[in-house]
């Protein structure tokens, strides 16, 4: 894993000097804190995803299967197809289907014919998924607090209030694009 080398800035912030060099030849200006802070937020949820990928005991799940099988333990036992599956996790069925290939090959969820006749197959966690997840749960867990060592509960609200700004804005562009698209077409 790439070990940075983090310094502070004159209002006492952390930045990444070399993202910050690399960002101001890319950008011919020295007007990089957008592009750092996307950097940082990239940089960041790949240490949220290597901790929860490092103990997922033996499994060799991708973070996308890893979500799957945490909807499906979120239900009651239901099934869900593979469209509701999609839908949730924000990625195509073909997709989902790769991901809950990979689970019902470890044993972790099961496939059901559809209730509706429809091609999709609903997917329900197993016994053993539940089990993987209880295992999996308080690892897991420590890791994360220690992720978040030292943060107070304010700034981890604030963390997650800027993030999900930061996703709301995604989807207010992505419409903006798609009203843009259609109105070319």
């Amino acid at each position: 894993m790439h070990r940075s080398s983090l310094a502070h800035d004159a209002d006492d912030c952390l930045f990444d000097p070399a993202v910050r060099a690399v960002m101001a030849e890319f950008t011919l200006s020295d007007e990089t804190l957008h592009l750092e802070a996307a950097s940082a937020v990239c940089a960041a949820r790949r240490a949220v995803e290597w901790l929860r990928l490092r103990d997922t005991r033996g499994a060799d799940l991708s973070s996308g299967a890893l979500d799957i099988l945490l909807r499906l333990n979120a239900t009651t036992g239901e099934a869900l197809p593979c469209t509701e599956l999609a839908r949730a996790a924000q990625v195509g069925e073909s997709s989902v289907d790769a991901l809950v290939g990979a689970l019902e090959q470890a044993g972790l969820v099961e496939r059901l014919p559809g209730t509706d006749g429809a091609d999709c197959a609903v997917t329900r966690i197993t016994a053993a998924g539940r089990n993987w997840l209880d295992s999996y749960r308080q690892p897991t867990q420590r890791a994360i607090a220690g992720l978040f060592h030292d943060f107070t509960p304010a700034e981890l609200a604030q963390l997650r209030h800027l993030a999900l700004r930061m996703v709301a804005n995604r989807e207010r562009m992505e419409h903006y694009l798609d009203l843009t698209e259609d109105a070319l077409s």
